[in-house]
């Protein structure tokens, strides 16, 4: 395997006493969809920003193809498609006159129709005056610039942000479609589901430290929880699985489901005891995973709260 597409080392920002982010260690490897998760604040834009030279670090280094971004930033901006979480547009000019300075900019290396195909699978009439797009349309058009060039390294912040939900689906596939070329996507969001849908690796960063960083079917796998459904042959008292460390989350006559923290042995033995006829183990969410590190208040420090 070769060098990395985006390799940070220790990469540090802070904002006067402010931390932005803090010791980063992090790649992302040629052809693979990487989400960094993480709530407003945490770090993500922070993050996107070095690496596309905006601000500089305090310390460390952001690389994309084996350069400096700081020392090579033209090269690197040129190589790039970005779309920012804070977009502006200029609201003179109508879309199409947009994307044409943009393209003219570039060496005008645009294919027409494959400009076409993105403006028809996102429906975005290109000749209206961008003051007069809602802010999905604008968003529409952040996506399309970072798209039409078909680079190498896709950077998205919140790509689907203000989009309705035909849309947001027309993203994904379009992420997709970028991976199956062999193009790299690096995808910051903190909408769970999407990016459990498109992602191959996901990081968690939380108050600008990075927490973990898995393949999605791995985290998917660790079980800080387990939710379990029993099927019983004969009627089960609600008290039967009273027990420290359980969360009884729905109960019938001859069935219950539980979230079991600890003393998982002790909830078996007792559903033998109530002779189980079924027994079911229930997948968790990236959502949930994502709140065991973050927890319902932000505490813990990073730790999983349902270890």
């Amino acid at each position: 395997m070769g060098s990395p597409v985006i390799d940070l080392r220790d990469l540090t920002v802070y904002y006067g006493r402010q931390r932005g982010v803090e010791g980063l260690d992090l790649t992302v490897d040629q052809g693979e969809v990487f989400g960094f998760l993480g709530p407003n604040g945490a770090g993500k834009t922070t993050t996107l920003r070095v690496m596309m030279d905006i601000i500089r670090p305090t310390r460390g280094q952001a690389l994309i193809f084996g350069r400096n971004c700081q020392r090579e930033g033209h090269f690197i901006r040129q190589q790039v498609g970005y779309l920012p979480g804070e977009l502006r547009l200029p609201d003179n000019l109508t879309a199409r006159q947009y994307l044409a300075m943009l393209n003219g900019a570039r060496g005008r290396v645009v294919e027409a129709s494959y400009l076409q195909q993105l403006c028809w699978q996102l429906e975005l009439d290109l000749d209206r005056p961008m003051r007069a797009y809602s802010r999905g349309n604008k968003q529409k058009v952040g996506l399309i610039a970072a798209l039409m060039f078909r680079p190498q390294l896709l950077i998205l912040d919140e790509p689907t942000g203000g989009l309705d939900p035909l849309a947001q689906q027309v993203v994904i596939e379009l992420v997709r479609a970028a991976r199956e070329e062999g193009r790299t996507v690096f995808f910051s969001s903190h909408i769970l589901p999407e990016v459990q849908a498109v992602c191959d690796r996901v990081g968690i960063i939380r108050a600008g430290q990075l927490v973990t960083v898995e393949r999605i079917d791995a985290l998917l796998r660790r079980q800080y929880v387990h939710r379990i459904r029993f099927r019983f042959a004969e009627p089960v008292p609600a008290t039967a699985f009273s027990l420290p460390g359980i969360t009884l989350l729905a109960v019938n006559e001859h069935e219950v489901t539980l979230e079991v923290r600890e003393g998982l042995a002790q909830v078996l033995a007792q559903a033998g005891a109530f002779q189980a006829i079924e027994v079911e183990t229930l997948p968790l969410t990236l959502e949930e995973v994502f709140l065991a590190y973050y927890g319902a208040q932000g505490g813990n420090h990073g730790q999983p709260v349902l270890a």
